[in-house]
Formats: structure tokens, sequence, C-alpha cells
């Protein structure tokens, strides 16, 4: 079972190695100064261990400068490696991870909105911020540097059998157990930083979701509820967190213990040499000191290693919940070529089916025509399928069977980017960023002109209200809009719709949100703006839509009736009844 899980963890590894080729010089630059590193490092406790050797003891004052400025020399040189390979590898890593981050957010608003329907948008935050940041650690404080412990412990392995494999072979005798109790805390702590990022995940989804709804929260009163909610999620995070630190809390003093018992097993070993006859004091104390120093240099990294392995292995941990959402697949292919189609024309539902998860068909067999420059208006009670046509016809989910058309050209054929910028949607559901009005107007878009903008808040009725805010069109309106009222956002949505100019034009519930005052300058926007272009409006308030060239009424998917108010109203059926229960008044007194 363990044979797969090291494959999987090379080949993200190889793929995350891969992000790194338009950075080749600095990846390079960085492994060549850490094999330089690793060189260096092993020639200081050589010379500080000649230096007590021969020049302390010898009292050779002139040596003893010289041996001095060597070593300063070589921990200068390391000082300015170190600081070169910790700079461009941090460097290396954050170019890295800013390439994976943009990659992930373009994918993402790629994705179908099925997909978002389907996963919480705290656990997309985590993957595209915390998941993505742990990636950089194994440029900074992974792959690079277990390379230079690794290389570090292998060079001062050599040199110490090369100067005396008797005090090499005292050295080591701990190692055994030192791998073993380094073994167990991988594993530990490998645990404990699963946990850790699955705490983490559910702690920013808990976060954004009960943030994002802290008006429900309020409403009905359950600031304590959530709260003894979050203390919970929040528990098992610390106690995630906790795991990790007793492992460190455990396997550090191990080792600093093992440490010292090497150190004490070579003096107490020196000790029974400097007693035998034919002992050199000079080279057992120039082999001592060594020694003692090679000790701190094998064991600090052989503790560091494990700490490390598991930074790499959580960096590839990360990776692979990252990449697993790159290699995600939900959304609709755009396999259109066409980019000049006349979307002017007509639109025509051929016989549509279609279901979020099939087989539970939300709109079946439906056909329907709007003709050239026509306001259509799509009725129904809740759940009988009005959205549904809206999403399909912008593409954002795929239609099982049927085909709808502009014109005479099938909607599959034509380019998904050229079908949106030709149709503007204004929601019930309002969302505005926290920008400027202006900003949200034109979302950002530097050829509409701000004149553009003034003379379209005129025509709606919006211009009056934007003067009397601080900044006027640059007013922040922060948040989700939170500092402007429901109907002044909606005046901002219709703004949108009118300053991009479309072709086709739809309102989903547009109405159904504002006061009196606001619907009817939203009213006078409406007529201006579908006159002369293809309109589709779907409304519960059915006062708004008598105007309308055709009403088309659905039920449960299907189409029931088409025609306009007044025929409607004669035909006595569907919208008949709807009509009649929003006034409140029996069926028949409406032909009375």
């Amino acid at each position: 079972m363990s044979q797969p899980v090291k494959n999987i963890d090379f080949r993200l590894f190889k793929r995350i190695l891969s992000y790194t080729t338009p950075y080749r010089s600095k990846f390079i630059t960085a492994i060549f100064l850490t094999i330089s590193l690793a060189i260096i490092s092993v020639i200081r406790p050589k010379i500080t261990g000649v230096i007590v050797g021969e020049f302390v003891i010898n009292k050779d004052k002139e040596g003893l400068l010289f041996g001095t400025l060597i070593v300063i020399f070589i921990l200068f040189l390391e000082a300015i490696g170190a600081y070169f390979r910790t700079y461009i590898s941090q460097e290396l890593g954050q170019n890295v991870i800013r390439d994976i981050r943009n990659q992930v957010f373009n994918h993402i608003t790629k994705l179908k909105l099925k997909f978002f329907d389907n996963n919480p948008i705290g656990m997309l935050v985590t993957r595209v911020i915390s998941d993505i940041e742990t990636i950089a650690d194994i440029f900074a404080q992974g792959f690079i540097t277990i390379i230079g412990d690794i290389l570090t412990i292998v060079f001062v392995l050599i040199t110490m059998f090369y100067i005396n494999w008797e005090h090499a072979l005292i050295v080591i005798l701990p190692i055994p157990i030192l791998l073993w109790a380094t073994k167990i805390f991988k594993n530990t702590i490998k645990d404990a930083f699963k946990k850790v990022r699955n705490e983490v995940s559910k702690l920013n989804t808990f976060v954004q979701e009960h943030i994002s709804g802290i008006s429900i929260v309020k409403v009905f009163n359950r600031e304590h509820i959530e709260a003894e909610k979050f203390r919970t999620i929040n528990k098992k995070h610390r106690d995630a967190h906790i795991q990790s630190v007793w492992a460190y809390s455990v396997f550090f003093p191990v080792v600093e213990n093992l440490s010292a018992f090497s150190i004490a097993l070579l003096v107490f070993y020196s000790l029974f040499k400097i007693e035998a006859p034919e002992a050199d004091l000079q080279i057992i104390i120039t082999d001592l000191t060594s020694f003692i120093l090679f000790v701190h240099m094998l064991y600090r990294p052989i503790r560091m290693l494990a700490d490390k392995f598991n930074t790499l292995q959580m960096g590839i941990v990360g990776s692979e919940r990252v990449f697993k959402l790159l290699d995600e697949e939900n959304y609709i292919a755009n396999d259109g070529k066409l980019t000049t189609v006349d979307f002017k024309s007509s639109i025509r539902f051929d016989k549509v089916w279609f279901a979020y998860n099939e087989p539970s068909f939300v709109l079946k067999d439906v056909s329907f025509t709007v003709n050239k420059g026509e306001t259509i208006a799509i009725v129904g009670a809740t759940g009988a399928g009005k959205s549904s046509i809206i999403n399909l016809l912008n593409r954002f989910y795929e239609y099982q069977k049927g085909e709808i058309y502009i014109g005479n050209v099938a909607l599959r054929s034509i380019d998904i980017k050229s079908i949106r910028s030709q149709i503007a949607v204004v929601l019930q559901d309002v969302f505005l960023y926290a920008e400027s009005i202006h900003n949200n107007i034109t979302l950002g878009n530097e050829n509409i002109a701000r004149e553009k903008v003034i003379e379209a808040s005129k025509l709606v009725g919006a211009h009056k209200f934007i003067m009397q805010l601080p900044n006027n069109y640059d007013f922040n309106v922060k948040e989700g809009g939170g500092m402007l009222s429901v109907g002044q956002r909606q005046l901002i949505s219709f703004l949108r719709a009118f300053v991009y100019n479309p072709s086709i034009l739809i309102l989903d519930e547009a109405t159904s949100s504002i006061d009196s005052e606001s619907e009817e300058l939203i009213q006078k926007a409406i007529d201006k703006l579908t006159e002369g272009r293809t309109s589709i409006i779907i409304a519960h308030r059915l006062s708004t839509i008598k105007k309308a060239d055709k009403i088309v009424v659905l039920d449960n998917g299907k189409v029931m009736e088409i025609g306009t108010h007044k025929e409607l109203i004669k035909l006595n059926g569907f919208y008949a009844n709807l009509h009649a229960s929003q006034l409140n008044i029996k069926n028949d007194e409406l032909h009375s």
C-alpha cells in the first residue's frame, strides 16, 4: 500500500518542479549555493581543532591570529552564501506560487456554476490561499534545505572518518536510536499537520459562510448557537496543533540528549587515549575539538531533517489538493468557433431538456421563440424552471437534449465569450464589489467613459442619489454594497446593463426586491432599455410584464401557455390563475 503513495508524491513533486522552468537560473543557483555551503561548512571545525590543538597549546600567537582570521573569513562566506541561498529560494518559491495561484484563480472562474453549487466557497479560499502557500515552503524550507542538510551530513561523515575513524565510530553510536526517534516523530507530525490542514479548511468554510450570512444569524438570534459551533471547530484546530507541539517538545530534547551523549562518549574515550604512553596530546586535543563541532554539525541537520521532510510532505499534500482543483474538468467546453453571430436575431428554444442532476429534469421539452426586438416574459410558480432558461441561454449550464438557436445558429457552435458579451443579465440578488460606484457600474472597463456612466444614470434615475453620496461616483460601497439600500443596489445593476449596451437583455426577478418608488424609476428605464432590443423578463409580480409582447407560462418545467396578457387572461388557464392569486380575487371575476 505504501508504494502507490510514494509514486503519487513523486509525480506531484515533479509537477511542482515543472513550475520552476521559467526560473531555471534561480533554481540552479540555489542548488549550487547549497552544495557550496555544505562543502565549506566542514572546513571550519577542522581549522578550529588545529587552532586549539596546535596554536593555543603551543601559545603560537601568530598562528592563532592567522587561524582565527581564516575561521572569520569562512564564517563570512557561509553568511553571504546562506543569505543569497535563502533569498533566492524564497524568491523562487514566491514566483512559483504566484504562477500557480494565477492559474488556479483563472481555472476557478471557468468552472460551471454547478461546481460552486457542490463546493463550499471557504474550501476554495483555502485552496487558493493557504494550500498554495505551503507549496512555497517546499522551496524555502523543504527541498533545497533538505539537499543542503543531507550533503552536510555526508560531508561531515566522510571528513570524520578521514580524520579519525575511531572517533567517527564513537560519534555515530547513538545514530540508530536517533533514526528510530526521527521516524516516530516524522509519522506523528505528518498526521498532526494533516489534521491541522483539514481543520483550517473547516474553519475557513465556517467563518466565510457565517460572516456572509451574518444577517440570518442575527435575525434568528443564533449568535450563541453559532458561537458554540465555532468553539467546537476551533477546539479541534487547537488540538491538532497541540499534537504537533507535543511531538516537537519530545523529539528535540531527545536529539539534544543523544548529541550530548555522543560528546560524552568522545570525551570519555579521549581520556583513555591520553593515559596511553605513546599518546600525542596535541593530536588528541585537535581531534577532540574538531569532533565536538562535528557532532553538532551532524545531529543538528538530522534533527531538522524530520521537520523539513514534513514541511516538504505538507507542501506536497497542499499541492495535491491544489492540483486536484486544477484537474477539475467540471466546466462547459468552449467548442464554439463562431464569433460574428448576429445576436439581434431571434432566440429559439427547440425541445430543450435540462437537469441539474439527471434524471431529475427541470426543463422538459421546452420550445418557444423570441423574435427580433421582441420582449417576452417568462412566468410560473417557484421551481417551474424560469431561471434555468436564463442559465442555459448564457451557457452557465449544459442542456442534455434539444437545441437553442440564435437566429439559425446553434448556441453550442458560438464562442462562449461572444455569447456573454452580447447578453446582459440583471439579477434579483445584486452583488457589488467593495469599490467605487463607477467601477461597480463599468466593472473596471476603461473603455466606458465617466460621461457615458453619468448619462446612463440620469436616464435610469440614479444620478440624483449618487450625487448625494460622499465622493459621488467615486463613493466606495463597501463589501456587498452594504452602504446602499436594496433599491439603490438594484439601480446600479441596471446601470451595468445599460452602459454595456447588450444585444439581448435579461431581467431575472429584477424588480421583486425594491420599493414602489424605485420600481417606478426602473420601469421607465426598462422601457428605454428594451426598446428595439430582444429582451426576456422573468417576474413573479405579473403587474410588471403586462406590456410584454408575449408571455411564456411554465409549470413543472413544461411550457403550458404562450400569448399576450389579454390572450392568456381570456384563456382562463394557468396564467389567469396566477394573476388572480396575486390580485387575491377569484378567477371568474377577471372576466366580469
